[in-house]
């Protein structure tokens, strides 16, 4: 068995027959894997647990693992990630991924579509590809092999089809010895001039720039339903730098770097040009660290700050992997911020804290108990100085409680990550469980419930966000009657959290869905390695869903979030917190576009880790930019109207030198 020496100095690596595996849908496979040393010395494990690592975000079905058989089953088509985690004698722990390759079935049908009603001589076929296999799976834009007799399209070597004279042609497209061929009518090219008309010509970076173009005939008539190519190009201010943006097919721009550009509208071989000029959108601001509260001998989680029924100003955070603690602040000076208070409860962490709307009840979740009974914990904090247990509730949330929200003498408690219950407070020494809702899916797991105006958003992980009506009204809910009324899902399947959010400049609304990945695990007593983003997806139209931009810092990954009076307020793990400007119509990559206001590194010299920023959430109160770190406590900031002040760039210990 391999020694915590041995683990602790990186020497040893899994190997397994997992390695370079393949395997057809519905085959089974029985894995075994060990240790191995830079030698090349085999060591064994005590026990080897295999899961699929989408079951980290919620439990996979493309790869199932029956673990009291020790196998693997193929479900679906696909690369899929199987990891194995091998256990050593005093419990170490090793872990390595692998990639299984599980084919595709044999094809039955393949599809060619056009995209477009029209194809016009001089432009390129938008055709799109699919593949039905012979288990009814699907999948879209495979590379075909397509081929023409016909002299009026032409083919490249990357599917590429262009239209090139008037009439109609036939492409036929092969692909796994099944054969299919698709009509294609071209036009004669109507336009004789095209005019682009623009929303601006001056324009900020992140500025969504809307243009038009109109195609005219010979006669000089307008002509409808022209399906026009919109491109651009451009040439940076700065030398060292390439201009950039993004087009959309509808001819909206958005432009990432201060430049001038030329956007250019087509169909065939005519086309318009018209110019544009983008300058700095000018939002950074000088940020200033203002308080600060230092958790020295733990790990500090969420916190909420709140206005007391005195009318003075206090916080309360939770602690993590630690013991059971919650400290109680009073902010009122948020550049004297003092601990007053504290409960401690059983558990290891108190992920998550809330605070009544009036400012008497708090309930902090509970998880890791002795007990095991979890639950969460109603204290009276109408005297933050002197706050008191009321009650604990236990019910059906053993399991643990990683998130919490009170909304109208309504608490909303993650249970085991599964589901939510939904517990009546009015008299919090005798809470009532009222209500439950989850998605009923078959592995459903859920991170976060965020409620505002009477619908809950609910995050869960693969399966996204859902909006569900617990009194708004818009689907007949209510919190014993919770009705879901929407959804949206991405890729990644790592959605952990979501922020409501109606544009006061353009009156859009969106959720505003974010990640969290830590692809090398939690590391509890060092830096940790964060990934993941911000994405806002436009709801306007709760039945369709669109997903338009996305806030990603290089390097960190996200966790909590604030949306005020259209800035952003986002803890970005080891980025600290990032203030965003996020007026204006929204598209593209939020974080290229110049609309960063400013940040705060979160860290201090005489945290429980010293120096290692790791915000975990932000909130706005009363002009000041509060913030957790998980690694040094509580802390207060300030955007000031200033501009940043750059004085100390490239200054040796910062001590300018004096010139007479």
């Amino acid at each position: 068995m391999f020694s915590a020496a041995e683990l602790n100095g990186q020497e040893l690596i899994v190997k397994s027959n997992l390695e370079n595996l393949k395997m057809k849908v519905g085959e089974t496979f029985k894995p075994t894997s060990f240790a191995e040393n830079l030698q090349g010395e085999k060591t064994l494990c005590q026990a080897v647990i295999y899961y699929n690592k989408k079951g980290v975000f919620s439990t996979a079905k493309a790869v199932t693992v029956d673990r009291r058989e020790g196998t693997i089953k193929a479900n679906e088509p696909g690369t899929h990630e199987i990891v194995a985690l091998c256990i050593g004698q005093q419990g170490q722990r090793l872990s390595r991924t692998f990639p299984v390759q599980v084919d595709f079935p044999k094809a039955k049908e393949i599809k060619i579509t056009l995209s477009s009603t029209k194809v016009y001589e001089g432009s390129y076929v938008p055709l799109d590809f699919e593949v039905v296999d012979e288990m009814n799976f699907t999948r879209k834009n495979e590379f075909f092999q397509l081929s023409t007799a016909s002299d009026n399209i032409q083919v490249d070597a990357f599917n590429n089809v262009k239209a090139v004279s008037p009439g109609k042609a036939v492409l036929s497209a092969s692909f796994d010895d099944i054969s299919t061929s698709v009509t294609i009518d071209v036009l004669k090219n109507p336009i004789e001039t095209i005019e682009l008309k623009a929303s601006l010509d001056v324009a900020r970076t992140g500025d969504v720039v809307n243009y038009e173009a109109v195609g005219y005939d010979k006669e000089g008539n307008a002509l409808k339903g022209i399906p026009f190519s919109y491109t651009f190009y451009g040439k940076a201010v700065d030398p060292s730098n390439t201009a950039s943006g993004l087009i959309m097919d509808d001819g909206r721009f958005v432009a990432e770097v201060i430049g001038d550009y030329m956007i250019t509208a087509s169909l065939g071989n005519t086309s318009v040009s018209r110019p544009l000029k983008v300058v700095g959108r000018g939002v950074e601001r000088e940020v200033l660290k203002v308080g600060k509260g230092v958790v020295t001998d733990k790990h500090t989680s969420d916190f909420w700050v709140f206005e007391g029924v005195d009318g003075r100003d206090y916080a309360v955070t939770g602690t993590w992997g630690a013991d059971g603690t919650s400290f109680f602040w009073d902010v009122t000076d948020p550049a004297n911020i003092k601990k007053i208070d504290s409960v401690k409860v059983d558990a290891r962490t108190v992920n998550d804290v809330k605070v009544s709307q009036d400012g008497r009840i708090s309930v902090i979740s509970r998880e890791g108990a002795s007990d095991r009974k979890n639950g969460i914990i109603i204290i009276d904090v109408s005297n933050p100085y002197d706050v008191k247990i009321l009650s604990e509730y236990t019910k059906n949330l053993t399991g643990g409680v990683h998130n919490v929200f009170i909304d109208n003498d309504h608490v909303y408690a993650l249970s085991g990550s599964q589901k939510y219950y939904i517990i009546n407070i009015e008299d919090p020494k005798n809470p009532v469980e009222v209500g439950m809702f989850e998605i009923g899916k078959e592995g459903q797991s859920i991170h976060d419930v965020w409620i505002e105006d009477g619908i809950a958003y609910s995050s869960n992980w693969r399966d996204g966000v859902y909006l569900v009506d617990v009194g708004n009204g818009i689907a007949g809910g209510s919190p014993s009657n919770p009705v879901a009324f929407a959804n949206y899902d991405y890729a990644s399947g790592a959605h952990h959290a979501t922020f409501p959010f109606k544009s006061k400049s353009t009156g859009k609304f969106f959720t505003v869905l974010g990640d969290e990945i830590f692809p090398d695990g939690v590391d509890e007593n060092n830096p940790n390695i964060t990934a993941g983003f911000l994405h806002f997806v436009d709801f306007t139209d709760l039945d369709n869903p669109v997903e338009v931009a996305k806030y990603e810092l290089p390097g960190q990954g996200s966790h909590n979030y604030w949306i005020e009076d259209d800035i952003l307020y986002v803890a970005m793990y080891g980025g600290g917190v990032r203030i965003v400007d996020i007026s204006g119509e929204l598209m593209g990559d939020l974080y290229r576009q110049g609309r960063e206001i400013g940040y705060i590194m979160t860290g201090s010299s005489d945290a429980y880790i010293p120096n290692a920023t790791m915000a975990w959430g932000a909130q706005l109160y009363k002009g000041y930019v509060f913030y957790s770190d998980w690694n040094s406590g509580l802390g207060s900031s300030k955007v000031s109207e200033l501009k940043p002040d750059n004085s100390k760039a490239n200054q040796y210990i910062n001590r300018t030198p004096i010139v007479d």
